[in-house]
């Protein structure tokens, strides 16, 4: 397992720090984006406060970070100073190590903000009369039904209703909430604090509206709000993560069903746009039954009433309601019913318009994963394979559940060639990446020289397993690109023909081929006698005399 070096909160107030001072605001926003985007890859870090990484841009970029001398942390894009990309591993950095990404992708403000705001809260004149309130309603949480908490919970904010919607200010309606201390169960705790993080994630993407407005579809957000959406959500995620013991409080089963009503109603009035973020209820209506229905009932009697207030709703609802939503939610309870083709007929419709983001679909491989449902596993990951049709959506995923099922179920490993196949160009990187960790040495050859890519298109390193494995495959390879090279006459060309040149001598050295190398090779000078530059690139190569 690699190394965290955790670092301590001295280490991450200078990081802040850092971060603050030679950043600008804009690249750190930038650098969030591409954070948010996981275009981080292969991140690593070596040794403590030391750190690699591979991050997507217009091309790969490698970033190297020490944060004990961040004027010479470097990058191989053109910018000649902190760019994005390494603003985006330093975010990736920080959310491994468990702290907030928000207050450094927002390191500007939080450095000059003075620490006395943060700790402040805003209340009405008449601090008893508030102190009164406070703990009034904290009695009368453990009795009160869902909507009930949803009007104390209005309550116990109302102070902040005018503020800016950012990260402070989810952060002071939480301590406002938590003033209150109601005194709950381990069930009904964790539902009231779901509640209230739905809440306050209800008053960020709504702000100027009641809480029981009706949503306003195509409400932009702006970064701090969209940073503070992202935070609130990641820690719903962590929540609904942990077990509801709800065999245990089985009284509180109406809570969790007027849960899942408002959930319902959220989700299926959600906006759906193009943006790469999955809708923020549809994530958390998912979530709730995957982690806390779906674990604690047997019967399929609750998922055939699900299917029925869904219809209900969306017909209720009317032109209001998100067609594509009330299809995925259709499709996840025939999926939890174990009706499969009816779960895929739906999901093929929800796709045939942009907006259902790919995370939904792969949260349908979870639950069969963790519970070594194989064979329904592969018929999954081959349905949902050409739904995944966004360029930007990291595939890495979805290769390691097929890795895992091809390994328990061999004779599956064609369906998953047909599949990746039939996913081209978007499956790309993990056929390629696939191929090489199956030894299919000649069908990756094949895809490359079809695809007119050339060798100077990959890393040295990336070549190191077919020059182990397969070297004669290389030489039409590299043969081709030879050829390339000399055909564009000019100086540089020619340096990188005689550079490839020099790989194919150790090659045909390795397959004991010299002869060929020198027949190639005689026949190569002589053919481009006239081609003076490239006749003095050969001698500095020391290929010929």
């Amino acid at each position: 397992m690699q190394p965290n070096y955790a670092l301590d909160d001295a280490e991450w107030n200078k990081l802040i720090s850092d971060a603050a001072y030679y950043f600008d605001d804009l690249t750190l926003k930038r650098g969030f984006q591409y954070y948010k985007q996981n275009r981080v890859q292969t991140f690593s870090i070596s040794e403590p406060r030391k750190m690699r990484a591979m991050v997507e841009g217009r091309e790969n970029y490698g970033v190297y970070i020490n944060l004990d001398n961040f004027p010479g942390n470097y990058c191989d894009c053109p910018v000649n100073e902190p760019c994005k990309h390494i603003a985006a591993v330093l975010m990736y950095y920080a959310d491994a190590q468990k702290r907030s990404v928000a207050s450094l992708a927002n390191a500007k403000a939080v450095v000059s903000r003075p620490k006395a705001a943060a700790a402040s809260a805003e209340v009405p004149a008449g601090t008893g009369s508030r102190s009164a309130l406070v703990k009034k309603l904290g009695g009368l949480i453990p009795g009160g039904t869902v909507a009930q908490w949803r009007e104390y919970l209005q309550l116990l904010t109302s102070p902040l209703a005018h503020t800016v919607r950012n990260p402070q200010y989810a952060d002071r309606a939480l301590a406002a909430i938590a003033e209150a201390k109601p005194q709950l169960s381990p069930a009904a705790g964790m539902l009231f604090k779901l509640h209230a993080h739905l809440f306050i994630l209800e008053n960020l993407l709504r702000p100027n509206l009641p809480a029981a407005a009706a949503p306003v579809l195509g409400y932009s957000l702006g970064y701090y709000t969209a940073v503070a959406v992202s935070e609130l959500q990641a820690a719903v995620t962590r929540l609904m993560n942990t077990t509801l013991p709800l065999a245990e409080e089985p009284g509180e089963w109406q809570r969790v069903k007027d849960t899942l009503s408002y959930l319902r109603q959220e989700m299926l009035t959600e906006a759906r746009d193009r943006s790469r973020d999955q809708p923020y209820f549809s994530a958390c209506y998912e979530l709730l039954w995957r982690k806390w229905i779906a674990p604690n009932t047997d019967g399929a009697a609750l998922y055939s009433e699900e299917l029925d207030a869904l219809r209900q709703e969306g017909q209720e609802l009317g032109a209001a309601h998100s067609r594509q939503s009330l299809l995925l939610a259709e499709s996840r309870m025939y999926y939890l019913l174990s009706d499969d083709r009816a779960a895929w007929e739906l999901l093929r419709k929800t796709a045939e318009r942009p907006g259902i983001y790919p995370d939904e679909l792969m949260s349908f491989l979870i639950p069969l994963a963790e519970a070594g449902h194989w064979s329904r596993l592969t018929s999954w990951l081959a349905e949902i394979g050409p739904l995944l049709t966004s360029r930007l959506y990291n595939l890495s995923d979805y290769a390691g559940y097929w890795k895992e099922a091809v390994r328990r179920l061999p004779e599956t490993e064609p369906l998953m060639w047909d599949t990746l196949s039939g996913m081209l160009p978007i499956s790309r990187e993990i056929y390629e990446d696939l191929l090489l960790d199956y030894g299919k040495w000649q069908d990756w050859m094949d895809y490359q020289l079809s695809s007119g890519k050339a060798p100077s298109d990959f890393r040295v390193s990336d070549l190191q397993p077919l020059e182990k494995n397969a070297p004669e495959l290389l030489l039409p390879f590299y043969h081709q690109a030879v050829e390339r090279f000399v055909v564009e006459k000019n100086r540089h060309s020619y340096k990188a023909a005689v550079k490839l040149m020099k790989r194919l001598a150790k090659l045909y050295k390795k397959l004991k081929r010299e002869e060929r190398w020198e027949e190639f090779l005689e026949a190569f000078t002589s053919r481009n006698s006239r081609l003076r530059a490239l006749q003095e690139e050969l001698r500095k190569g020391k290929l010929i005399p």
